[in-house]
């Protein structure tokens, strides 16, 4: 069962709420259940910050007592998000919408390229380093399931619309909340270089991440599958691998366990953009077996299927932009080839859209 418990909003901005004479940090997503105001009764899903989850820091509002009970609702609308559960709501998906028959099968008729990444603080660096070797390009993000569903939650996605680095956000599959809804990621993949003139693809989990230790149990997993749709429709396809010299767990540490075995899986050939870095930046890992390096691990998971390739890394440059710089507690000083490698995936993709571009 859910565990509710009823509330009072005693502040708005941070949004805190009273339960049984607690205050508690609460998050909404107003886009589902309406504006939160100080005093507002609500009824909150405390299970996550009971857990001490540390991607549930927070109780998440389930109803808006008060305000919330009053939505018009949508007319003439066919398709639900989060349907059969109690969030259910209409929306108006990407994907066209036939009558008679359905239109036939095709591929884009711009494959254009998509780059998947396994964590959401991989999206920032990379957007930012794709506009910076490519101005112009129109790059647009896919949310897929595998971390938050709710499109409204990201502050990264925000930042990187206001400053102009995404032309769009789209949210697939079980995610909601975004610019445009798309049923499926491969209907959004197809969406965004059919309907809406993107000229590149990121996709990949909202924040946050789900997670067991094991080597099939995780969201990263979501990667295997948006990789398979975008080869699936013919899209250039390229994979952000998951890399820390600053992760403390020996699983993530050098090259992450979900990025080697999304590696291992896939059915056929991807690129992997590493960064150019010097020798001695890419740490021993994990816990120095063998003297194996992280590049080592990645060429071995990589075999002769898919193709390494090797691009700029801006760090000190991007450290100075003002955009995101932390992830899980790290910032870039302590983390530098978790960066590196994102924002070497984004300059791979800007070189790939623009080659497409240019054809």
């Amino acid at each position: 069962m859910l565990k509710l418990r009823r509330g009072t909003v005693v502040s708005a901005d941070p949004l805190e709420v009273l339960v049984g004479g607690e205050r508690r940090p609460a998050w909404a997503d107003e886009p589902t259940v309406g504006h939160v105001r100080e005093g507002d009764e609500v009824v909150v899903n405390v299970e996550a910050l009971d857990l001490e989850l540390g991607s549930g820091g927070f109780d998440v509002v389930h109803v808006n007592l008060t305000r919330g009970l009053d939505a018009p609702g949508a007319e003439g609308m066919h398709v639900m998000k989060l349907n059969y559960t109690s969030l259910q709501h209409a929306v108006e998906p990407v994907e066209a919408r036939y009558e008679d028959a359905p239109e036939p099968w095709n591929g884009p008729s711009r494959p254009i390229p998509a780059l998947v990444f396994f964590l959401h603080g991989q999206l920032a660096p990379a957007a930012w380093a794709a506009a910076r070797a490519a101005p112009g390009l129109r790059i647009g993000y896919v949310q897929t399931p595998g971390g938050a569903l709710p499109g409204s939650l990201s502050r990264d996605v925000a930042s990187l619309r206001e400053c102009g680095l995404l032309c769009g956000h789209l949210t697939a599959a079980a995610a909601h909340g975004g610019e445009r809804e798309a049923i499926s990621v491969p209907g959004a993949l197809h969406a965004a270089a059919d309907k809406l003139g993107w000229d590149a693809v990121v996709a990949g989990p909202g924040p946050g991440i789900l997670g067991s230790a094991t080597a099939l149990g995780h969201g990263g997993m979501s990667v295997l599958d948006t990789a398979h749709a975008a080869l699936a429709l013919g899209l250039p396809t390229l994979i952000a691998p998951r890399l820390s010299s600053g992760d403390p767990r020996r699983r993530h540490r050098g090259l992450s366990h979900h990025a080697e075995a999304v590696l291992r899986m896939l059915l056929a050939p991807v690129r992997v953009p590493v960064p150019e870095l010097d020798e001695a930046e890419w740490p021993v890992g994990p816990a120095g077996e063998d003297g194996e390096s992280v590049l080592d691990r990645l060429r071995k998971a990589c075999g002769k299927r898919h193709d390494i390739w090797v691009r700029e890394a801006a760090l000190d440059e991007y450290a100075s932009s003002g955009l995101p710089s932390r992830i899980m507690g790290r910032d870039l000083v302590q983390d530098r080839l978790f960066y590196a490698a994102a924002l070497a995936a984004g300059d791979a993709l800007a070189v790939e859209a623009s080659e497409d571009v240019g054809a």
